[in-house]
């Protein structure tokens, strides 16, 4: 859903072969010096924040579909990796308590899209669709097809993305959670070929079927149901050379910076504080979820906060990886509710439009005087 945008300025005087060279350059200076502070994403951040850079200065560039489907489907693969007979056991142990929470977190940002929308600081159904938290691409797409503004529900959707990764890098830093980094893994690590060409296998048949299906991020959902069922059967594990994933989370992150157009921010700075206030909230009802989780099943609240944070399944994973955390409880809840989004997402949309659109009609209609 990138757009190119009206060239200006000296950027947008370069040649596309430069400027890729640019957003490259830029992405890897900034990627490392957030790698050396050890943020959390910093290998998804630094790409997204030099995209920002580039689409703002006039000067962006085009992610080809077929390199952000791949990279969609590894980040599926990173997720199966993680799902584990452990993960299954886990959620049998705690199925109401899971559900409660996935169930308590939607509620929230269906009601804080439905004031949104009430209060007319975005119209209709986008706001909800803005706050819903399944992750930003398979909103877009949801949304779209619903007839919600797009342009609008990516703002929202990048933003919070945004603000959820840095809180998870503030929350990583005050639990003294070490990184585990594709760089400090070794980008020239030994690679298993085998495994790998295994794991090639189910991301090009998982992303083709999930294309194939027509699901919202089929393409992630897809390698992610296949290789997780193959890894529980211990019938492959998962291998992911560090520059694959490298290469996969600046995509992610090239993909989501270039959503932030001039025309989407222009649309969408009127509501800025709003915006900002509503993921505030948002962010801190799933952070009181997470500290309940902490309280009752005794985990530590940076896997408790990426299991409940609403900044999507692909970012968790990306968040998750490179920290210290119990990745398959994570994957357990983003998963989880990203399918629970899935069924009831358009549902909830539709039902706060309706509810809306009824206070619409009755503050509308005119008071008829008595006859006189």
């Amino acid at each position: 859903m990138n757009s190119i945008q009206p060239q200006d300025g000296a950027l947008g005087r370069l040649e596309p072969a430069t400027r890729w060279a640019v957003l490259v350059l830029a992405s890897l200076v900034l990627g490392g010096l957030l790698e050396q502070m050890r943020l959390p994403a910093a290998l998804l951040l630094g790409p997204l924040v030099a995209a920002v850079l580039m689409q703002t200065a006039g000067a962006p560039v085009r992610v080809p579909r077929i390199a952000m489907l791949a990279a969609q489907a590894v980040i599926g693969c990173l997720v199966a990796r993680a799902m584990t007979p452990a993960i299954l056991a886990g959620f049998s142990h705690h199925w109401l308590l899971f559900v409660s929470v996935i169930l308590l977190s939607v509620s929230a940002s269906a009601l804080i899209g439905w004031a949104i929308s009430f209060f007319r600081i975005i119209p209709g159904s986008t706001a909800v669709w803005g706050m819903l938290p399944g992750g930003a691409t398979v909103m877009m797409v949801m949304a779209e097809a619903h007839g919600a503004d797009f342009r609008l529900v990516a703002f929202m959707q990048y933003l919070r993305v945004v603000m959820v990764a840095a809180a998870a890098s503030v929350v990583a830093v005050m639990f003294v959670h070490g990184g585990g980094s594709p760089v400090a893994a070794g980008l020239l690590s030994p690679v298993d070929w085998k495994d790998f060409a295994a794991t090639v296998v189910v991301a090009v048949v998982g992303g083709w079927l999930g294309l194939a299906m027509r699901i919202p991020a089929g393409v992630l959902l897809g390698p992610l149901a296949i290789g997780a069922t193959l890894v529980i059967q211990g019938w492959i594990r998962i291998e992911l050379p560090p520059l694959v994933l490298i290469a996969s989370y600046a995509l992610i992150g090239w993909s989501t910076g270039l959503g932030f157009t001039r025309e989407i921010l222009a649309t969408a700075m009127r509501a800025l504080p709003q915006c900002l206030g509503a993921i505030l909230l948002l962010m801190a009802t799933c952070g009181a979820l997470a500290w309940f989780l902490v309280i009752a099943l005794h985990i530590d609240p940076l896997t408790a906060y990426l299991a409940t944070s609403p900044g999507g399944v692909d970012a968790a994973a990306i968040i998750a990886a490179g920290t210290k955390v119990d990745m398959s409880f994570v994957m357990a809840l983003q998963v989880l509710r990203i399918v629970v989004l899935l069924v009831i997402g358009p549902r909830v949309a539709r039902w706060v439009t309706g509810t809306l659109d009824t206070k619409q009609r009755t503050a509308d209609e005119p008071t008829s005087s008595p006859p006189q």
